[in-house]
């Protein structure tokens, strides 16, 4: 499976937890990841899958100019990395027919082959929505979607990349901060809502992108969870390697972050 994350120093560390829980739920499968960046040296990607089954995942690393997205709102919370999915069709080897986008701070709790092998029937993305009807109806007025149209969030994205490649316009993403800047708010992902809703095939959040917010909306036990969520997405401020995170499902962070420290060594695991 051809997986995609972009990432930055800060970032290294979580991502190296979400590997070793999707390699550890999807015992059979072997990985492609490309992982698109601005500024990561050799140094600091050479430890990135110590502790991790190198027979299953290959690194493909991709570095891509800074000044490329000059103009884009760029803070803390929203590095520049978080833009490099909107143009993955054209960075992507052309060889490649479609890719699964990861957020780093997310783990795999099941298979996720039945998402990769869905079929989109013309659309471009998958994704699922992780806001209430209140919050969908306000990000429907700010960026001027039709009625009904859900608010998706970015972090997990099935895309179909000879789909985008053969129709979208690589420069739509650019024109719209331009014209939209000031109404943006969680940059990216309003760019992906606002120029492709009519493009995204929905997805199930409860099983694809569980996150604290959806769980508040629809609670379920930790079992039924173990059993039935393929991705836990810690979205938001709120993490569960800082301190003060109150939310019920950094265990399975914790969990995984655990058992990479014993894989790795001392020094060399994940956040705990």
């Amino acid at each position: 499976m051809n997986l995609l994350v972009t990432s930055d120093c800060n970032y290294l560390p979580v991502l190296r937890v979400m590997l070793c829980s999707l390699l550890h739920t999807n015992p059979k499968e072997r990985f492609s990841l490309y992982l698109a960046h601005s500024a990561l040296t050799e140094e600091a990607l050479a430890p990135l899958l110590d502790g991790l089954d190198r027979g299953r995942i290959s690194l493909f690393p991709i570095r891509l100019q800074a000044d490329a997205l000059r103009g884009a709102p760029v803070e803390k919370r929203y590095p520049r990395e978080m833009y490099y999915r909107l143009f993955a069709p054209m960075f992507l080897p052309k060889t490649l027919d479609r890719i699964l986008y990861l957020d780093p701070d997310l783990v795999a709790l099941g298979p996720v082959r039945p998402l990769y092998e869905m079929q989109l029937d013309g659309d471009w993305f998958a994704a699922a929505s992780h806001v209430s009807r209140p919050v969908a109806l306000f990000n429907r007025l700010r960026l001027g979607l039709p009625a009904g149209t859900p608010y998706v969030n970015s972090g997990v994205l099935l895309m179909d990349l000879r789909a985008l490649r053969a129709a979208q316009d690589p420069g739509a993403p650019l024109d719209y901060i331009r014209k939209n800047r000031l109404r943006l708010l969680l940059p990216d992902q309003d760019i992906l809502n606002a120029l492709y809703h009519d493009r995204i095939r929905p997805l199930d959040p409860m099983v694809y992108n569980l996150s604290e917010r959806v769980l508040r909306r629809c609670p379920r036990e930790e079992g039924w969870i173990r059993t039935h969520t393929v991705f836990v997405h810690y979205c938001g401020r709120a993490k569960p390697w800082r301190e003060g995170y109150a939310g019920s499902l950094g265990v399975f962070y914790r969990e995984w972050a655990q058992l990479l420290a014993a894989q790795s060594g001392p020094g060399r695991g994940g956040l705990g």
